[in-house]
């Protein structure tokens, strides 16, 4: 049995002037203990929407669907009470904005502190020392100083780093990380990363990765799932899907990326037109409009993820896109 295993989910909103608006369509996957999945998109895609989901965090008028399954337990299924108690301990978040997920009322040091004393029962000053070291860890100098501050005495990018260490000190099971280091600069970065390839390696947590910084996927992830409006279109293993994209979306992210090897002045690659509004899919393929290979079908009919091979794609062309063909 996996880890966590999420089946069919869907995610819709309600509306007073309309119909509900569909922003997640059957997304399925599953993550093993000590496994890397990353979900890839652009922005409107659904990622974040499905982890939101997944962990009874949606807006008000947010309504879920579908199945995910924590050691065989449906989070989707339980009372707040039960949720309450795996959320922030045995699946820890770090979410992509820093001056939202942190209370500009309260210290830093009783923002991290509290999950301790709740789900760890440490005493306060024992949970203060705790809270210090992960601070260290995520590089903050003069952490024991720091962290009486409040958030706003903190740069974007250290808020970012409170973040990452709150969930980093809890040792959980799942690490869902939301954009973790898009406010971080190089450096930081790597240092992030390389924690996170610690937490993987050394105790087996499990990290769902929400990106869409292809670089980071491939430096840290074992699999990958790429979403595109609200459905995954393509899932792979890392290797397998920087090395042949099956997908004409997917081709179309790596062949946007900048490369090294590319001839000196050589411009990037786009894909044509946008991305359509959440929920504004009508018939056939999301991504024909934007596709230069779509033909009648693909803007007729909605294509189903199938396997080809160990891989899944949901396309209608006949055949694997060879590797750096123009979407």
């Amino acid at each position: 049995m996996a880890l966590l295993e999420v089946e069919q989910l869907g995610v819709r909103f309600m509306r007073r002037d309309g119909p509900p608006l569909t922003v997640v369509h059957d997304v399925s996957f599953a993550l093993e203990a000590g496994g890397t999945l990353g979900i890839v998109g652009e922005s409107g895609s659904g990622k974040s929407q499905t982890v939101m989901a997944m962990l009874g965090l949606l807006a008000l008028n947010g309504r879920a669907h579908g199945h995910a399954r924590f050691r065989g337990d449906d989070l989707l299924a339980m009372k707040p009470g039960a949720l309450n108690r795996i959320r922030g301990d045995r699946i820890a978040m770090i979410f992509q904005d820093p001056m939202t997920s942190l209370n500009p009322f309260l210290t830093i040091e009783r923002q991290m502190t509290e999950s301790l004393q709740r789900h760890r029962k440490l005493t306060r000053r024992a949970a203060r020392t705790r809270a210090i070291e992960a601070l260290e860890r995520v590089r903050i100098p003069d952490a024991a100083r720091r962290i009486g501050l409040y958030p706003h005495e903190f740069s974007g990018g250290m808020r970012q780093r409170v973040l990452i260490a709150t969930a980093l000190m809890m040792e959980p099971d799942v690490l869902i990380a939301d954009e973790p280091t898009t406010a971080l600069d190089v450096t930081v970065q790597a240092q992030i990363m390389a924690l996170l390839r610690e937490m993987n390696r050394e105790r087996g947590t499990a990290i769902l990765l929400i990106t869409h910084d292809m670089g980071v996927v491939a430096e840290l992830c074992d699999d990958v799932m790429v979403m595109y409006a609200g459905r995954a279109v393509e899932k792979a293993s890392a290797t397998s899907l920087f090395n042949s994209p099956l997908h004409p979306y997917t081709v179309g992210l790596l062949g946007a990326l900048p490369r090294l090897d590319a001839p000196g002045g050589a411009p990037l690659r786009t894909i044509a037109g946008n991305p359509p509004l959440p929920g504004s899919g009508g018939q056939g393929c999301a991504f024909a409009p934007r596709c230069a290979q779509a033909f009648e079908r693909c803007h007729q009919e909605t294509p189903l993820l199938r396997a080809s091979g160990a891989r899944e794609r949901a396309c209608h062309l006949p055949a694997p896109v060879a590797r750096g063909a123009h979407a």
